[in-house]
């Protein structure tokens, strides 16, 4: 089975070919929809182009396989899936109910499920097939969030905090003199020696201090040892050199919703 997979965040937008289990040409954009649209488009071109014109040749993508964090931006990607004839697979909670939350080996336990971010879902999905259970997802994105699947492969909650790119905005809005800092790249200084080295100081050190707690916390709270994988944008610049386990999976969201999806 071939899924294009479509992953919208609140920053950018990652797109992908999920077939078989594997995720190949993958591509982020900032651009929003117009952009992430006309790679996928070329995608689904590409793929067509390539499939042998003969009657055991493996088929185009059946769907397109779809998780996101902005509403507004689901009926375009609906009514595009429908223009190019793809089927519109959207993950949701309804996904891991009963039978097929059984053969995706997660289920949910959680007081308003529907109000789950469809992500953390997907991110959740992926760690459990991919690295079993127990196991806690942390998402480096515009937000930090962590996820919890504990041993009986149960999604039991998780943490929302403030991402990186909140972070350096709060910043630069609420202050008369701090400058937009650049974030992404480079080491956090010895001490900072001007206003941006004090700023990326407070933000990397003061970052990994916040993702030490949280994980000790969770696993004192579910004495639980936990599989630590991370995803997300900024997931390689914060753990680098961290003191943690830390599994780092850059295509974990578009490889479960694409398993969600295909389920």
């Amino acid at each position: 089975m071939k899924l294009i997979v479509v992953d919208v965040g609140n920053t950018s937008t990652a797109v992908g070919l999920w077939s078989d289990g594997r995720v190949s040409h993958v591509a982020h954009c900032d651009g929003g929809f117009t952009e992430a649209s006309r790679i996928v488009a070329s995608l689904i071109k590409l793929l067509h182009s390539s499939t042998p014109s003969l009657s055991n040749s493996p088929a185009p993508p059946l769907a397109l396989a779809y998780v996101s964090v902005v509403p507004k931006a689901d009926r375009a990607w609906r009514m595009f899936a429908k223009a190019h004839g793809l089927a519109f697979r959207q993950v949701t909670h309804k996904c891991f109910e009963a039978t097929t939350g059984r053969q995706l080996m997660l289920k949910i336990d959680y007081p308003k499920p529907e109000t789950i971010g469809a992500d953390r879902l997907a991110d959740a999905a992926g760690a459990v097939s991919r690295y079993g259970a127990p196991v806690l997802v942390m998402d480096f994105g515009t937000a930090l969030t962590a996820a919890v699947v504990t041993r009986d492969r149960v999604w039991r909650g998780g943490v929302i905090a403030p991402g990186f790119p909140l972070m350096r905005d709060y910043l630069f809005e609420r202050t008369a003199k701090l400058p937009r800092m650049k974030i992404g790249a480079g080491r956090a200084p010895k001490i900072g020696r001007s206003t941006e080295e004090a700023m990326r100081f407070g933000a990397l050190v003061g970052y990994r201090g916040m993702v030490r707690e949280i994980v000790a916390e969770l696993k004192r709270n579910f004495n639980e040892e936990f599989r630590l994988v991370a995803t997300g944008g900024f997931a390689k610049w914060v753990l680098k050199d961290l003191d943690l386990p830390f599994v780092v999976d850059p295509t974990l969201t578009l490889y479960g919703t694409g398993l969600v999806c295909a389920t």
